[in-house]
């Protein structure tokens, strides 16, 4: 019987077992914002530790991880060596998850199954994939397969606020120094590249003033109005700027967030709103800042009494492909061959996720794991995240099959 054949049958014994392991995850909650994620951490580590394996916490300073907007984090790290010798693979995914939002038509944290689809706020990005890569470890460690080589599990609870004191905190702290990286992601495509992130606040301060007597202030909002106009023209312009990697088309800008004002009857004085700039792997990160922040203070200009100021939330490089890439690529693509029955092809996708920082350190580095052909089919960010459950168990085998091949 090969290796394949193997945990494949010994996968296949535990699919009720994996989506209770699963359900766990998504009824503790793991908003970020707030951030407060050491419950989830201490949970999933239970529930490893029960599976036989031995759990590292990290625990993240609080004063680090306060200066990240958030309130608790704890990085979980595992570890199983086959044979002697060999590589070690690193598997990434992430615990912390956007806050549910409205319009949801069961309990964002109650696992709710429903025509073999799992519902629940981070059921697909990514905790699905805690239990595609645990169970496809433990398949592997059970097999006693005849590997060589480290396989190493990376669960991190900071990518929705970039991903600094998960991943690259891990990586820049010595905890870990893999060889090759796997990320989150879907089960019917292999991301090799995706795109950067600016996040952007701006900050308009005027001088208040009753209503009755506009003239006497400085209208931070008309200003900052003014502002949003420019850079909404701007946007409709970044069509034009096409991206050479597949799946990525081109940059992209959106106001998220804005707050101000003192009362209906004055005169705004300090307004402030946020911007998301999707960097594509085409574009340089620092130029982009630089023109795009050129850009709003010539906007500013029309209001000289009113002083803006700009500051960098985020700035995320864009994932780009090493060399060492497609062995990762080949591994994978055979298994899911095997077990979906398709060649799935590598291509690029238009978010940013905490791939980017294994690839910085020089890591070859691809996502795959869990989900079905894309976000929108997910939910993800939305009200009804989901997962179906079959593309949970297929893209367990298929990792453990590209773990196999790898480690041989």
């Amino acid at each position: 019987m090969t290796i394949q054949e193997s945990t494949s049958k010994l996968l296949a014994g535990w699919r009720n077992e994996q989506t209770a392991f699963l359900a766990e995850l998504v009824r503790v909650p793991s908003d970020n914002p707030p951030g407060d994620c050491a419950p989830h951490a201490q949970r999933a580590a239970e529930l490893l530790e029960a599976m036989g394996f031995s759990v590292e916490r990290h625990t993240v300073p609080d004063d680090v991880v306060k200066s990240f907007g958030m309130q608790s984090a704890t990085n979980l790290v595992v570890r199983h060596t086959f044979g002697k010798g060999g590589i070690t693979i690193a598997l990434n995914a992430h615990g912390d998850v956007v806050p549910p939002g409205e319009g949801w038509t069961s309990d964002p944290y109650g696992a709710e199954v429903r025509d073999g689809w799992m519902y629940g706020r981070g059921v697909a990005v990514s905790k699905s994939d805690f239990a595609t890569y645990a169970y496809a470890l433990r398949a592997l460690k059970e097999a006693q397969a005849p590997l060589n080589g480290t396989v190493e599990l990376h669960f991190t609870y900071d990518e929705e606020t970039g991903g600094a004191i998960g991943p690259e905190w891990l990586l820049a702290n010595g905890i870990s120094k893999p060889d090759y990286a796997i990320s989150a992601g879907f089960s019917y495509g292999i991301t090799t590249a995706h795109n950067g992130c600016l996040h952007l606040e701006v900050e308009c301060l005027g001088k208040s003033a009753h209503a009755a007597r506009p003239e006497t202030g400085y209208d931070a909002l008309h200003a900052a109005t003014d502002i949003m106009v420019a850079l909404y023209t701007l946007r409709k312009g970044y069509a034009n700027v096409r991206s050479s990697v597949p799946g990525i088309d081109h940059p992209t800008l959106t106001i998220g967030l804005i707050a101000g004002g003192i009362n209906t009857n004055v005169v705004p004085d300090k307004v402030t709103f946020r911007l998301d700039r999707r960097i594509i792997p085409d574009e340089n990160p620092e130029q982009v800042e630089h023109d795009l922040v050129g850009f709003i203070r010539a906007a500013a200009d029309l209001h000289p009494t009113i002083r803006v100021h700009t500051q960098r939330i985020i700035l995320a490089r864009p994932f780009v492909p090493l060399p060492g890439q497609e062995k990762l690529v080949a591994a994978i693509q055979a298994n899911a061959r095997r077990v979906l029955g398709e060649l799935i092809q590598p291509q690029g996708v238009p978010l940013y996720t905490d791939a980017r920082h294994y690839s910085a350190a020089g890591i070859p580095t691809v996502l795959y794991g869990a989900g079905p052909r894309s976000m929108l089919e997910a939910n993800a960010h939305r009200a009804d995240e989901r997962v179906k459950l079959d593309d949970v168990f297929k893209a367990t085998e298929v990792m453990a099959g590209a773990l196999a091949d790898l480690l041989q």
